[in-house]
């Protein structure tokens, strides 16, 4: 039996929420190579089992390669994507981020998964477009599940984005808030119950970077 798949070559042919479930099973201390293999080419190809194990020895070897030199890829940030038919647009003005937005993002973008949280506050659909020029849906912290669906080549460019935006984000957030909220968020900062703020946030991208094997250089 003949059996037709796509193999993905490109992160924008990846979702968040396929990559969440690869995740998953890399944390399995009892999942071989070989059935992480087939799992890989299960969950980024869309076919089931049954037809992955129709497959020549030799395709998975040349599949899983495909799909593994993808992820060496360094993706730049992605400005806007299309899902669902609703256009997204990444946050055009740091400076508006309000201080619920960066607390929201700053807990969530080192945890893939909760990473559709972190990507909610990043991209919004857009509201009204002036050529490259946008503005997007105000900042709702509630359901995100729907953000699994986004590419990954946006997630990953993003992460890049803000691992080398480091300090100057925490600044830019500090120079735009009122004194009483930059009081709270400089107690958020310092907080070592928490274990959060920028220095824990920028440790959390860099673990992600080393465990995706992406170089800053």
């Amino acid at each position: 039996m003949k059996v037709e798949l796509i193999v993905p070559n490109s992160l924008n042919e990846v979702t968040l929420g396929q990559y969440q479930k690869y995740l998953k099973l890399t944390e399995l201390k009892d999942l071989t190579e070989t059935q992480l293999s087939f799992k890989m080419i299960e969950i980024f190809c869309g076919v089931n089992a049954e037809n992955v194990r129709l497959l020549k020895a030799s395709d998975v070897t040349d599949i899983v390669n495909i799909i593994s030199t993808m992820f060496e890829s360094k993706p730049s940030l992605v400005h806007t994507f299309k899902m669902g038919g609703v256009e997204y647009g990444f946050i055009p003005n740091l400076d508006e981020m309000s201080f619920g937005e960066y607390i929201d993002l700053d807990t969530s973008v080192g945890d893939w998964d909760n990473m559709e949280k972190a990507m909610g506050v990043l991209y919004r659909p857009i509201e009204i477009r002036k050529g490259n020029r946008y503005t997007i849906k105000e900042y709702d912290a509630g359901d995100t599940e729907h953000l699994k669906d986004m590419p990954l080549d946006a997630v990953l460019g993003s992460i890049l984005f803000f691992y080398h935006l480091g300090n100057e984000l925490c600044q830019t957030m500090m120079n735009s808030l009122g004194q009483e909220e930059e009081t709270l968020l400089q107690e958020y900062l310092n907080s070592e119950q928490n274990g959060v703020g920028i220095q824990a946030f920028t440790l959390s991208l860099n673990q992600i970077l080393d465990d995706l094997k992406i170089s800053l250089n």
